[in-house]
């Protein structure tokens, strides 16, 4: 059903600092329920920081009973290690609700922002303050936080149209197949299949593409 609640965790990852939200998504509501940071110790090894994240992002999917999930896609970098490492700690984030069996749901940085702010390269103050006025009750949010929201709030909006346009196609289909049945009339008792006639029918019957 289009009105049921769903828990949406958004993320938005990062090797030393991946932020993460939790929204509850009540039909065309939006209700805050969590946000928060991880934040890997940096003098640990680089392996180390990912198991980090993939536990604590995972132990977040279950305190909080999360059901979808989405993640900011990366973008790429000036510094090609720099967009690596980011990468690696991407998938770390994204494999903890996938190995809890939520789907997972990617947006580039210009459909979030386009989502929360209405503009593709609005800044971060400008989504914090968007979350702000979307999720009055979540408070001062910081900008790791904010952005792990944002990205909650933006699969919360596009899930809905999804929800809405499948309803609607399924109203369309059903009404057409109405329409086609009330269209198709009945074949009479007086007429056979097996070459037997009774009184003549007033009804015309397609074979094969041609009308008999």
């Amino acid at each position: 059903m289009a009105n049921d609640s769903i828990r949406i965790l958004g993320l938005d990852p990062g090797l030393r600092r991946t932020g993460w939200g939790v929204v509850a998504a009540e039909g065309a509501r939006l209700r805050w329920v969590a946000h928060g940071v991880v934040t890997p110790p940096e003098a640990a090894p680089f392996a180390e920081r990912l198991v980090h994240l993939l536990d604590h992002v995972g132990a977040i999917c279950a305190e909080h009973g999360c059901e979808e999930a989405a993640v900011e896609e990366v973008f790429v970098n000036v510094n090609p290690a720099s967009t690596l490492k980011l990468g690696h700690a991407r998938a770390a984030v994204m494999l903890a609700p996938a190995k809890a069996g939520l789907t997972v749901a990617e947006y580039s940085p210009n459909l979030i922002k386009k989502a929360v702010v209405g503009a593709g390269h609005a800044d971060k103050s400008q989504i914090a303050f968007m979350v702000k006025r979307l999720l009055p009750t979540a408070g001062d949010v910081k900008a790791d936080a904010a952005d792990a929201l944002a990205v909650a709030i933006t699969h919360a909006q596009l899930r809905k149209h999804r929800i809405l346009a499948r309803i609607a196609g399924e109203g369309n289909r059903e009404a057409v197949e109405g329409a086609n049945r009330r269209t198709v009339p009945e074949v009479p008792p007086s007429v056979t299949t097996q070459g037997r006639r009774g009184p003549p029918s007033p009804y015309r019957f397609a074979s094969r593409g041609r009308i008999a």
